[in-house]
């Protein structure tokens, strides 16, 4: 069909809007995938969206839109979807006659005022969140209906996306390798997805049919519009769908969909099964979006509608593709209110009957008692940046710290929030600007270099490597086990690489046996001589590696994924410090404290450190310093806390008594100055000097 001598000018549907429904006023050409769109803006000061169809157009299916319509009208009043406006004999299907004497389908919708999702910037969570929101009371709304055509052949139903099949060979090279690694992982789903529940959903959230509300501050979805490609499918596909163009554009896209999951599911609940297939019909939605822009770029190159998606599909397929399928399953059963990792229940009531003793993990120490070491973000025993990047200092403050503990073991840091991850491997930036893995995923032993650690349960060698690099693992060995049913994983870091590569995949390891003996540095990833102790109940695909510092916006997952090893020591002094909250500082400086003292930000924020033009909250995350008027060379300078600290161990007074080091300070501010600038008044801040 030319596509060209079926387009609709915008004066032939002024004239359709007044002839078949009596509206008179002006049109402006819409967008639209097959039906020709029309904004008609009446003169009686009302807007309307006019749908003419292509002339082969099947009335039934017309049919089935309409009907829809009707239902969620009567079944959601209030949730704001265009309503039908019969043409001058009653029908909710009118016709008319095109420039070509074909006979042409037309309807009429009331307008949805507001902004295309694709407008909107920035879209945040609360919108995100919203989103989903709707789309599950749209969900909600069409519970109970149904219509012949529902069941319809559908190329834009991921349910139906093997066809993507037979057009494989439009794509090259990578494209070619992302689109069919998809399709593989789709086709060897089909058993169990293909029996996940089904409706009749929208099936069409994309980009430029969410309508979001004109108010910039707040904005909000205030409808969904085009219900062409309704479809009785898998009801996880329309969550899918939805995800899928509101999170393009974003660094992370998974973060992005977490809340328009968590709306989904708080208006209408999804089931744990059905998360098991989200990431992969997320891909799918973004695969049948690629192969269709291929397809249209030969058929229909005039229409630049159909090419509207591509390249920003193309951009999230290369992300999504970079994302652990487990990890992202993970992630939505935590937005849902779901345990994140579906064993985490199970391996903590395990883990109930068993308290293994330290001795076993280390028998030539024969300590059982923990003296717990702060390395959190607010540790002050922690010190500067440069003293923990010291190694040797480091090391001079542990021995002295043992030598205060000889008894016991120096040992924490499960779930601590910590400032020592220095190298920009921790780093990435996110949907909020710059991110650092700080969580800290598991425990860590500090013993000297070459101490034994032994095997706490039979396993399996999966992993042992050299993980070499600053502040990587060093010498890193895995094993899996599998106990009463259930299956999960021990990690020891920052062994020797000697002793850690002795070892042979698929190798038994026996309970008690050697593992391998405490590296040293540089060999260790180059830290001071210590174990990383790490559980996990899946591996996510990795091989030679694993995370042992997490972020903190995932942090329920990773602690879900990564249970406390003090489940199986049950040591006390093994579990990490709790801080007063925000709330009960606030709620103590409201009692305590003079309002002139005043806070900033609606959600105020607990700054513990800073480093350099950083500030850092509790938990680690890093904010670029733009207010603070205190530290004028960055936060924590060396040389400036090194002077503090000097000074500070001989005398802290005011200037009424008599120092040389006031002068020389006004010496050194002389030679910057003019002769006719050389007195000065110290003062304590900008408001005194005003």
């Amino acid at each position: 069909m030319d596509y060209k001598k079926i387009q609709i000018t915008a004066d032939e549907a002024v004239t359709i809007a007044q002839e078949n429904f009596n509206v008179q006023g002006s049109a402006k050409k819409l967008p639209g995938e097959i039906d020709f769109n029309f904004k008609i803006s009446g003169t009686n000061g009302e807007a309307y969206i006019l749908k003419i169809s292509r002339p082969d157009e099947n009335k039934e299916y017309l049919d089935f839109q309409q009907q829809l319509l009707q239902y969620v009208a009567i079944n959601a009043k209030g949730i704001g979807s265009p309503l039908i406006i019969p043409d001058t004999e009653g029908n909710i299907i009118s016709q008319f006659q095109d420039r070509s004497g074909q006979t042409r389908l037309v309807r009429l919708l009331s307008w949805i005022g507001g902004r295309v999702w694709s407008d909107v910037n920035p879209q945040l969570e609360d919108l995100r969140y919203g989103l989903g929101a709707y789309c599950g009371q749209l969900t909600q709304a069409l519970q109970g209906f149904h219509h012949p055509m529902a069941d319809r052949r559908l190329d834009w139903d991921i349910a139906q996306a093997s066809w993507t099949l037979d057009h494989l060979q439009l794509f090259n090279g990578g494209q070619k390798e992302i689109i069919s690694f998809f399709q593989q992982k789709f086709i060897q789903a089909q058993p169990q997805y293909s029996d996940l529940r089904k409706a009749v959903v929208h099936n069409d959230a994309n980009d430029n049919n969410i309508i979001v509300s004109q108010d910039l501050i707040h904005p909000s979805v205030v409808s969904v519009i085009d219900f062409g490609d309704a479809v009785y499918t898998q009801i996880i596909n329309d969550v899918a769908i939805a995800c899928a163009y509101a999170i393009m554009g974003h660094n992370d896209p998974l973060e992005a969909a977490l809340p328009i999951v968590n709306g989904y599911h708080k208006v209408f609940p999804l089931q744990e099964r059905e998360l098991e297939y989200l990431y992969l019909a997320i891909a799918m939605r973004l695969v049948i979006s690629v192969t269709k822009s291929a397809i249209n770029k030969k058929e229909e190159p005039d229409n630049s509608y159909l090419l509207i998606s591509e390249k920003p599909a193309w951009e999230l397929l290369l992300k999504w593709k970079d994302i652990n399928a487990d990890f992202a399953h993970y992630s939505f059963r935590a937005a849902c209110g779901f345990t994140a990792h579906p064993a985490e229940e199970k391996f903590k009531l395990w883990s109930q009957s068993r308290a293994i003793s330290l001795e076993k993990l280390f028998p030539s120490i024969r300590h059982n008692e923990v003296h717990r070491l702060d390395l959190s973000v607010s540790s002050s025993w922690l010190g500067h940046e440069k003293d923990f990047n010291d190694l040797d200092f480091f090391q001079y403050k542990l021995n002295a710290l043992q030598a205060e503990h000889p008894s016991k073991l120096l040992a924490g840091g499960y779930l601590e929030p910590r400032p020592i991850y220095t190298t920009s491997s921790y780093d990435k930036i996110g949907n909020k600007g710059r991110e650092s893995r700080s969580i800290h995923l598991g425990i860590d032993f500090w013993l000297p270099a070459a101490t034994p650690v032994h095997a706490l349960f039979d396993g399996e060698v999966v992993t042992a490597v050299n993980d070499a690099g600053d502040k990587e693992y060093g010498g890193l060995v895995i094993l899996r086990h599998r106990e009463e049913g259930l299956e999960f994983y021990t990690l020891y870091g920052h062994l020797s690489v000697d002793t850690a590569t002795r070892h042979t995949l698929g190798a038994h390891i026996n309970s008690g046996d050697v593992i391998g003996e405490l590296g040293d540095w540089p060999g260790n990833g180059n830290w001071v001589p210590h174990l990383h102790f790490q559980l996990m109940l899946s591996m996510l695909d990795y091989k030679t590696d694993f995370p042992g510092v997490g972020y903190f916006n995932q942090l329920k997952v990773w602690k879900s994924l990564c249970p406390d090893p003090n489940l199986l020591f049950k040591v006390q002094g093994l579990s990490g410090k709790h801080g007063a909250s925000n709330e009960e500082v606030i709620a103590f400086r409201k009692q305590h404290l003079g309002k002139g003292l005043s806070l900033q930000y609606k959600v105020p924020i607990k700054m513990v450190r800073g480093a350099g033009q950083y500030l850092m909250d509790q938990h680690g995350r890093k904010y670029l310093d733009t207010v603070n008027n205190v530290a004028h060379v960055g936060h924590e300078h060396a040389a400036v806390v090194k002077a503090g600290q000097q000074q500070m161990a001989l005398i802290n007074t005011n200037s009424r008594y008599l120092h040389e080091n006031i002068n020389a300070l006004a010496k050194e501010l002389l030679e910057t100055l003019p002769p006719q600038l050389s007195v000065f008044h110290f003062v304590n801040s900008g408001s005194e000097a005003n």
